[in-house]
């Protein structure tokens, strides 16, 4: 029998769609390969399978179980494998001014009590010399175990790959867990973590978005107290929200509810979302979409896509946002969204 790395390296030469993940602090890579170039879209999740989805939610898509051939294999963790060297952040100004004046418009636009929260989002581009999906799937296992890692290949939707600190929904039939996450700063080697206010009133707003939403629902929930919660070589603050699905909150109306969540959109969601389409002038695609398994053993497995590149012609395009508040300073902003961009760039 052919190993998973071989599966890999034949499936995408013979152009047909896969996805390998690793949940995170676990050593088993999963994989679904399916046996035809599809492109099968979910409409009312009960299909069974792999979802990814986009941020819009216009793109919605999945790689299902019944078409494809299931595979698991053992892969041990060697982190002294792979160098994690400081990166040297590029200096580009005009990338730079462009982020900060679209802080400033988000900032102005909660001053005008527009709404509570929103978060901007940048894209760069990395050129590659040459990119093998395969080690750098590797790579992502090895560095970042606590997260959900994933490599994503349709050749009608192209080649994601990522590392999500973040899960939007974990869901059996009766119950769900979901999290609050917000608030971002670098490691720095100290075994406790300091936030100042705006990084705890952000995750605050998070906190209390979803929790009325889904109380609004009728849902019965239980919430944790933050904590801090370590993600490569980034920190954040995160709650953990649980509770049973009744008659009026089942799993696609939960998905619905909490996508896009605040910690990728904004407080209150509509409003700010029309911001963001507004003012960033890219389209996220599936950058802050989410994905994972969808009724997969009798259980829905879903992260928010975040930490991700998408390759494409010789390149890495690589995204990181920002949550803006009243009290953000654009300098510092930007400063968040450079140290995101190191996550990627010591991978590629």
């Amino acid at each position: 029998m052919i190993s998973l790395v071989d599966k890999i390296v034949l499936q995408h030469q013979q152009n047909l769609p896969f996805v390998v993940y690793s949940k995170p602090n676990s050593d088993t890579v999963l994989g679904l390969f399916q046996q035809n170039d599809t492109l099968f879209e979910v409409h009312d999740y009960t299909e069974k399978g792999f979802v990814f989805a986009s941020f819009d939610g216009s793109q919605n898509y999945i790689i299902p179980e019944m078409e494809s051939e299931q595979w698991s294999e053992h892969w041990l963790s060697n982190p002294e494998a792979f160098s994690n060297k400081e990166m040297v952040a590029n200096n580009d100004l005009v990338a730079q001014t462009n982020f900060q004046d679209l802080v400033g418009k988000g900032i102005q636009a909660i001053q005008n009590k527009e709404f509570q929260k929103v978060v901007v989002s940048r894209k760069e581009s990395v050129a590659l010399e040459h990119f093998d999906f395969v080690s750098t799937f590797k790579k992502l296992v090895t560095q970042y175990r606590s997260a959900f890692v994933y490599c994503f290949y349709h050749p009608k939707i192209g080649t994601w790959l990522g590392a999500s600190p973040e899960q939007l929904l974990k869901a059996t039939a009766n119950s769900f867990e979901t999290m609050a996450l917000a608030g971002t700063q670098k490691d720095t080697g100290t075994a406790t973590v300091s936030w100042p206010q705006k990084e705890q009133e952000e995750q605050q707003f998070v906190t209390d978005y979803i929790v009325s939403k889904l109380k609004d629902s009728g849902a019965q929930i239980q919430v944790s107290d933050a904590y801090s919660v370590k993600a490569g070589s980034l920190w954040h603050i995160k709650t953990d929200i649980s509770g049973d699905f009744g008659p009026a909150l089942d799993l696609q109306k939960a998905i619905q509810l909490l996508h896009p969540t605040p910690a990728v959109c904004g407080v209150p969601k509509a409003v700010s979302k029309a911001f963001i389409v507004a003012n960033e002038n890219y389209n996220r695609s599936f950058y802050t979409g989410f994905l994972g398994e969808l009724n997969r053993n009798f259980a829905s497995d879903l992260f928010v896509n975040l930490r991700c590149m998408q390759i494409e012609n010789n390149k890495a395009h690589l995204y990181m946002g920002c949550g803006i508040t009243k009290d953000s300073i654009p300098e510092k902003e930007w400063k968040e969204s450079v140290n995101k961009s190191m996550t990627m760039k010591r991978i590629v």
